[in-house]
């Protein structure tokens, strides 16, 4: 009886919330509608660290629907990589490594925080450089080659939608299979469970957390595969209507010059596909049904490379993470 009570409430979602995490070295950042918060286990316990959360005007145009999307997107890169690096500080000493002579240079002519801040920035266009070039620039490069084969638009952007997956879930398999990542994909785990119990409106227990699925339709898994869907129709449409103000193009098709333009073209694109698939996420987000869980089912399946299954002391850390952001007023963090 116990265990169909369970099941029961694994399933029981009475609302869905805004509140939102991040696996770290050892730890989980989450973020709510008013604060953000560390949490990470060191050789001393414990450690968290809460700070307040920049919101913005409800007028100022970073609200508006598509411009949210895009400016949260690059405040999140920019969060997740100081709460990652401040999570490296705070982890057992064996996840730590000792400054080179540059970073040492580096920082006694910059200073700590113009260092600290220099590196944050590095970070954040190194991993979105890496993952336009592995994932957008090289499916065109590839796509390009076809070309002279494939004169329709659509097929070409299809192609290049076939093997941006091909390339994404071949990366994150392999990822997945990585020692040292296997801890942090246990800690995204333990978040998505702590999630899915506080939105199942149960008491956040080690053991009402533990019955939870890892799986949830907010993962930025699902938004990076929605964003490589999105991005086929949206290249579709833009590149056709690209030829058909501008026919002298298909003059100069397959040539350099012409691949050149179509991905330059299809990389200023990019902060739109970002903005549509937020809302689409949003809109999952907001509403349960057939047709918005099919939406969300290649991400979740994703998610069984990208999640691992947490022990109690990983829950622990979640769960003193959502504690830290819930916002006072009951409701508040409602999606």
């Amino acid at each position: 009886m116990d265990t169909m009570q369970n099941k029961e409430q694994q399933c029981c979602e009475k609302f869905k919330t805004m509140i939102g995490g991040q696996a770290l070295i050892e730890g989980i950042m989450m973020r709510g509608p008013e604060k953000d918060a560390i949490v990470v286990r060191g050789k001393d316990g414990l450690t968290l660290e809460v700070s307040p959360r920049k919101i913005n005007p409800p007028k100022s145009f970073k609200n508006w629907p598509f411009f949210r999307g895009i400016f949260t997107f690059f405040d999140s890169q920019v969060t997740g990589v100081k709460a990652l690096m401040r999570s490296v500080d705070l982890a057992p000493e064996e996840y730590q490594e000792e400054p080179s002579k540059l970073d040492l240079w580096l920082e006694k002519k910059l200073g700590n925080e113009t260092f600290q801040q220099a590196i944050i920035w590095i970070a954040v266009f190194l991993g979105l450089g890496l993952s336009i070039g592995l994932f957008f620039l090289l499916p065109m490069i590839i796509g390009g080659f076809f070309d002279n084969w494939i004169t329709s638009t659509v097929g070409i952007n299809l192609v290049e939608g076939i093997v941006r997956m091909v390339i994404f879930m071949a990366y994150m398999i392999l990822v997945s299979r990585m020692e040292e990542m296997k801890r942090v994909f246990s800690y995204h785990g333990a978040e998505h469970k702590t999630i899915r119990c506080y939105e199942a409106g149960l008491p956040l227990t080690v053991e009402n957390v533990r019955i939870q699925t890892r799986l949830h339709p907010r993962c930025g898994t699902s938004f990076l595969l929605v964003v490589m869907v999105i991005s086929i129709l949206v290249f579709s449409v833009a590149s056709s209507a690209l030829l058909s103000v501008a026919p002298g193009l298909e003059a100069i098709r397959g040539t350099f010059g012409y691949r050149l333009l179509m991905i330059a073209f299809k990389l200023l694109l990019l902060p739109i596909v970002v903005g549509i698939t937020y809302e689409i996420n949003r809109w999952c987000g907001r509403n349960d049904n057939r047709f918005t869980r099919m939406l969300s089912a290649p991400g979740m399946w994703m998610q069984n490379f990208t999640t691992n299954e947490p022990d109690d002391s990983m829950i622990e850390v979640a769960i003193k993470a959502v504690e830290a952001v819930l916002p006072e007023q009951e409701g508040a963090d409602r999606w």
